[in-house]
């Protein structure tokens, strides 16, 4: 996987800044998908994008803690990300919602006529937050206010138990997605073990999906790890696939 030198001045902190993202895909889909691919590392507080030509191909996922964005920097570094490797570093300029919250924030008209005295223009990596306020006026960035749909919960379909449990094969059985989830964005949760052959949605029953290994073991083992992560707040529930 591709390595990215991290600037020395550049502290951990809780929110991650993502480059090199696949600039088709569309921002709704682009942040459910980091969404769920991230979910796995910790509490994420809030998937920042946006449609302005100078924000595309990038991203910023917010944690509840340092340690979650630390695993997360760590094992997605270079994770193949809509065919692209995603580039990943701490985000340079701390988000509102994580300033507002251990008391550091400073309004953004202060904080402009304060660098405007200084003369410092600073291109290199985009401010979340300047996008944020100026391009979605609804963007509340700190606790207690609307949250972002990302952390709405959602009902999804009600799990379909089977009456008599399948014999272990190489073919799962997932239930209890999102209605919107699709192909590619459980391709990319199970493609984190090895040996995946196929992941198919089920169109006609919204909410299941069938994930297709190579051999037994394979399967055993993504299910073992993903059983029970939450998309979008549904907590998928995962059994072998009658055959």
């Amino acid at each position: 996987m591709a390595e990215i030198s991290q600037d020395e001045e550049i502290p951990p902190s809780m929110t991650l800044y993502i480059n090199n993202l696949n600039e088709k895909i569309k921002i709704d889909q682009l942040k459910k998908s980091l969404h769920a691919v991230f979910s796995q590392f910790g509490k994420i507080l809030d998937v920042l994008a946006f449609k302005t030509l100078k924000h595309k191909g990038q991203a910023w996922v917010i944690f509840e803690d340092v340690n979650s964005a630390t695993n997360a920097l760590r094992r997605m570094q270079g994770f193949p990300f809509y065919d692209k490797e995603m580039r990943i570093q701490y985000a340079k300029t701390k988000s509102d919602i994580i300033a507002k919250a251990d008391g550091t924030f400073v309004p953004r008209e202060k904080r402009k006529r304060h660098d405007e005295k200084g003369g410092k223009k600073r291109k290199e990596q985009l401010d979340p937050n300047q996008a944020a306020a100026g391009l979605n006026p609804s963007y509340a960035g700190a606790y207690g206010a609307t949250p972002p749909l990302s952390q709405i919960p959602y009902l999804g379909a009600r799990p379909i138990v089977p009456e008599a449990p399948a014999p272990p094969n190489n073919i799962l059985f997932v239930q209890n997605l999102p209605h919107d989830a699709t192909a590619m964005m459980l391709q990319m949760l199970f493609n984190q073990y090895p040996g995946l052959k196929d992941v198919r949605m089920v169109e006609a029953k919204p909410g299941i999906a069938f994930v297709e290994y190579e051999n037994e073991m394979q399967s055993t083992v993504a299910m073992q790890a993903l059983q029970g992560f939450k998309i979008q707040q549904n907590q998928m529930l995962i059994t072998y696939a009658k055959k």
